[in-house]
């Protein structure tokens, strides 16, 4: 295949590269903004798919912001390929702030209070619901007795508030993203299309060059030739 790797990457690689790129985050970001501004599309319609891709990286369903980045974007009439690239506003270096302020958030709105304790933190709740999870799963062919009692607690104070929380703010980072990238998306548009413009009139001037100098006359070259033999 044309895009196939030539050299594998090993799991270790792969989660490394996530965690940190080869060429760092400020390289992946310039790319990443490269990519975005050379969209064949109006500036409008990836601006709103920027807003629409910053906005998932605020939901707590870790693993397919893509699919809800393409599906808000394709609501909002925006360009799906900028709200992929929106999403990676979401990153190792932005989700502890990131979860943070959703938490916080969507306790102040329901009420209620994040539990801080050791033994009942933030690793403990999520260890606990992963714990429910694969014993549940075991006992659906053993005998086990399934429990949810990690997993409630799990979604009463971290999921849900997680996902109530992360509306407001995603919708506020989503909104600032659309309004930064649309003038800067148009502004390099119209650069570039100027530069493409100034390319082809060197073009068709260096053309018009050429065909304005006159081309050299068989019949008089071969009558100059005729006269020089006969002066021989």
């Amino acid at each position: 295949m044309v895009f196939k790797r030539r050299d594998r990457r090993s799991l270790i690689q792969i989660a490394s590269d996530f965690v940190y790129p080869r060429g760092g985050w400020t390289r992946a970001f310039h790319y990443v903004k490269h990519r975005v501004r050379r969209l064949p599309d109006s500036p409008d319609r990836i601006a709103r798919g920027i807003g629409a891709g910053v906005f998932a990286a605020f939901t707590p369903f870790y693993g397919i912001h893509f699919v809800i980045a393409a599906v808000l974007a394709r609501l909002l009439n925006g360009n799906i390929l900028a709200a992929l690239s929106g999403t990676f506003f979401g990153n190792p270096l932005t989700y502890v702030p990131i979860g943070v302020i959703c938490l916080q958030t969507g306790h102040f709105l329901l009420g209620t209070k994040f539990d801080k304790g050791v033994e009942h933190g933030l690793m403990g709740k999520f260890a606990n619901a992963l714990g429910d999870l694969k014993n549940n799963f075991f006992a659906m062919f053993t005998d086990r007795v399934a429990d949810w009692h990690g997993l409630s607690i799990f979604y009463n104070e971290v999921f849900f508030p997680y996902m109530i929380g992360g509306i407001i703010p995603g919708i506020v980072a989503g909104v600032i993203c659309y309004y930064l990238s649309l003038p800067v998306t148009r502004t390099y548009q119209q650069r570039r299309r100027a530069k493409i413009k100034a390319k082809f009139e060197e073009i068709k001037r260096l053309a018009q060059a050429e065909a304005a100098v006159p081309a050299p006359n068989p019949l008089s070259s071969g009558q100059d030739l005729e006269k020089d033999s006969k002066d021989v």
